[in-house]
């Protein structure tokens, strides 16, 4: 099973990428934004919960995000494997995510960082902030909070993977394609280890 981390700060390109990893691969996509998205718009305990601390571009509990991923990894048989977009955020949910699919007999097979200088970030997006209509994608203030964020709790989780010799860094900046051709390179990397 292949299962792979994308990882990256607010606006790295993790998404872009992830559709074309997802079409490539045959991977089952998840992506922590999209499942607390989808729960603050249902109204749900859970997306009121995490509302709470994504209006104000904080991360949202780890003992949250780690259900809300078992949950949707019991939901699936004997997939090629998942592709985690947004997650983990912290050491602990890096710790706990073994520990989870360790119990489900496999394990992360390596992690893909997209690295972009922070005004390119904040750049893509306030312009995706346009098309998306997403509040914490149109206040400046709001994404420079969410990029600290991202530095100070969650940038942290590449120094775990490296350890396990599981890291890859790519250059976030270029085409979409070209980007990708180099994420497949690391990919299949890990998938010969």
């Amino acid at each position: 099973m292949l299962n792979i981390v994308l990882f990256g700060p607010p606006g790295a390109g993790k998404g872009t990428q992830s559709e074309n990893l997802i079409s490539k691969y045959k991977l089952i996509h998840l992506s922590t934004g999209d499942l607390l998205r989808a729960e603050r718009k249902a109204g749900t305990p859970l997306g009121t919960k995490a509302n709470q601390y994504i209006e104000k571009g904080e991360l949202v509990p780890d003992e949250v995000v780690i259900g809300m991923i078992e949950n949707k990894i019991k939901e699936f048989q004997s997939p090629n494997g998942f592709i985690f977009d947004g997650f983990p955020r912290t050491v602990p949910q890096a710790k706990a995510l073994d520990e989870l699919l360790k119990r489900n007999n496999t394990a992360i097979s390596g992690m893909i960082a997209l690295e972009v200088e922070h005004d390119e970030l904040v750049k893509r997006l306030l312009n995706r902030g346009k098309d998306s209509g997403r509040a914490d994608d149109q206040d400046v203030n709001i994404i420079k909070n969410r990029i600290d964020v991202y530095n100070r709790e969650t940038l942290p989780v590449a120094d775990f993977y490296k350890s396990q010799q599981k890291f890859s860094a790519i250059d976030g900046i270029g085409s979409v394609e070209d980007i990708f051709k180099l994420i497949s390179v690391a990919i299949d990397r890990f998938s010969v280890v």
